[in-house]
């Protein structure tokens, strides 16, 4: 139990102190709080969801029970027709003619209660029989109107003698007529024996007058009646005689539900959840729970302030001091009285402050001076680059104009000379060493002329730059490098006529450089060797090479992009070298 204790102590010593504070917050203040709290707070929903329940219970019955009243009221009706043995003789009786008939009709309504406000209330009862010698119509009717209706067909199948049934159809089966909501209390005349003829009693039950009983209950809660999933009645409403019965669409909300089945209905009431909330409620108990907040948050948070105050106020002073040392200029704090362990913390910033001060005087200007001796190497490097290039270009131009003048022997060395002006200028002039593409290609484009005095019909070339591009900044001499490479390891050592092709075009967010010829091409090896190089130029690589255009050009492009240029090398022997550059384009 020691060495746990000890294990648990050093774990506490390597915590900040805000951690500290905040163990202290959770532990003398808010667990208590929750735990309090959530007693109470349980408790009191507990309690509630238990009246809550017991209500919903108390609802559900209430409306069975007056639906299960209301259809058993009817159901006694139904019972002293069907066992009225001169209402069965009056059905069976076989008449002479309709004339006969209709004089005992007129007869059997004078002797029964059967059409009277005392027995059928504010239902309608209707007769249905076989019995041919009847005329169809009034309260009793021909058993083929119905034949083809669904509660028919139910009441016939089903091994009942009654049964109430939901039903929305016009008011008169097969009359041309609006569908309406319909509830059917259905009986077999089967009292007294099949007899000669089939007999049926239907008594509908005022639907309107039902759904308003529900209604006048003053029910909080929503309360829906449900039959196979559809909503036969509900205490909130909208439920319109004339529409069909919806679809129950609140299973999420249902809180209590109790299915009763009724002379044959399976009817599920729904009770929903609430409208009011609980915060009413909670009210209610507003003064126990003022008083228990006091007792759990006031002191510990008296405690926490005080501790704060002592502790916290002075580590965020003192981690504010260090946030601003961002500008190397250390402030000391003032006013250091404490003298407990913070307070010796903050004394030995002080001191530690002072001699960082002293310090950095020094280490600043030996951090300038060395800055400024890496730019000036970094200049030396890129003069040395730019050293190099001259020469090299000025050869292989004047190699050309000797040629031609040797071979050709035309006047037009002026020429051949004036294009080399320009291009010297452009290699002399080194007062910016970054272009733009549209200025580079015009560097290229002389130096091809060039190339076709010295080549004649071997060398074609094409140019092609796309608009966006123009304005893109390279390294200058960069591309007349990679073109002057083709020209001279490509196109020179090849007999037959050759096409040099430099496309500048725009891939995604790279600005991708093109340079292709039909010339001698390069073997495996030389393209593996060279495309090595060029994704490793360097000073050094410089230094040990004997051809530098092409290293200098890429280490050049390696320099301006930071580093983000992808080199693609490719191509065979005896058909010509690809190189692509890809570069990032700088939105303008």
């Amino acid at each position: 139990m020691r060495s746990i204790l000890e294990k648990f102590m050093r774990q506490i010593d390597n915590f900040s102190i805000r951690k500290k504070m905040i163990f202290i917050y959770i532990f003398c203040m808010l667990l208590p709080i929750t735990l309090t709290d959530g007693v109470i707070i349980y408790t009191v929903l507990h309690t509630e969801a238990q009246l809550l329940r017991s209500e919903m219970e108390d609802i559900a019955d209430a409306v069975s029970y007056q639906i299960f009243y209301d259809v058993d009221t009817v159901s006694k009706v139904t019972k002293s027709i069907y066992t009225s043995q001169y209402i069965n003789d009056f059905l069976e009786t076989k008449y002479e003619a309709p004339f006969d008939y209709v004089v005992h009709y007129q007869q059997f309504f004078k002797d029964t209660l059967l059409q009277s406000a005392d027995m059928t209330g504010s239902s309608v009862i209707t007769l249905y029989t076989d019995n041919e010698t009847i005329v169809s119509g009034g309260t009793v009717r021909s058993l083929d109107l119905i034949k083809g209706s669904e509660w028919y067909q139910d009441l016939s199948e089903k091994n009942t003698e009654q049964m109430l049934y939901f039903a929305y159809e016009p008011d008169i089966p097969g009359a041309v007529m609006d569908p309406e909501r319909h509830v059917y209390f259905l009986s077999k005349m089967n009292y007294y024996g099949g007899g000669q003829s089939e007999k049926m009693l239907k008594l509908e039950m005022d639907y309107s007058t039902i759904n308003r009983d529900l209604q006048n209950l003053n029910y909080d809660m929503p309360v829906y009646i449900c039959h196979e999933g559809k909503i036969i009645f509900s205490n909130r409403g909208g439920e319109n005689i004339g529409d069909p019965f919806a679809n129950f669409s609140f299973s999420g909300d249902v809180e209590y539900s109790k299915i009763s089945n009724i002379y044959g209905a399976e009817l599920e009431v729904c009770v929903l959840r609430p409208e009011t909330n609980l915060t009413g409620k909670l009210a209610e108990r507003l003064p126990i729970l003022v008083l228990l907040f006091l007792i759990n948050i006031l002191f510990p948070l008296l405690m926490v302030l005080l501790l704060n105050r002592s502790l916290t106020a002075r580590i965020s002073k003192l981690s504010s001091i260090f946030r601003n040392t961002e500008d190397e200029n250390l402030i000391e704090i003032e006013d250091v009285a404490a003298k407990d362990e913070i307070g010796d913390l903050m004394r030995n910033y002080n001191r530690m402050a002072s001699r960082i001060k002293t310090l950095v005087k020094i280490v600043y200007k030996n951090k300038i001076h060395e800055q400024e001796m890496t730019v000036a190497r970094q200049k030396a490097e890129l003069l040395a680059l730019r050293s190099q290039i001259n020469p090299h270009f000025l050869f292989n131009v004047l190699e050309s104009i000797r040629m031609h003048s040797v071979i050709k022997k035309e006047k037009t060395t002026a020429e051949m000379v004036e294009k080399l002006a320009v291009m010297q200028r452009q290699y002399v002039d080194w007062g910016e060493d970054i272009i733009e593409v549209g200025q580079e290609m015009d560097i290229v484009r002389n130096y091809m002329d060039l190339q076709q005095y010295r080549f004649g019909t071997r060398l074609s070339y094409e140019l092609d730059v796309e608009d966006e591009c123009q304005h893109q900044k390279i390294p200058k001499l960069t591309i007349v490098t990679f073109a002057e490479n083709a020209c001279v390891h490509g196109i020179e050592k090849k007999t037959v006529p050759g096409w040099v092709f430099i496309r500048v075009y725009r891939e995604n967010e790279k600005m991708c450089i093109e340079v292709e010829d039909t010339g001698e091409g390069m073997t495996e090896n030389e393209i593996n060797s060279m495309r090595q190089k060029m994704e490793n130029a360097s000073i050094e690589l410089l230094e040990n090479e004997k051809g530098v255009g092409v290293i200098n050009a890429c280490l050049r492009l390696k320099m301006m992009s930071h580093d983000r240029v992808h080199f693609e090398l490719s191509g065979e022997e005896g058909t010509g070298v690809t190189v692509l550059i890809r570069l990032p384009f700088i939105e303008s």
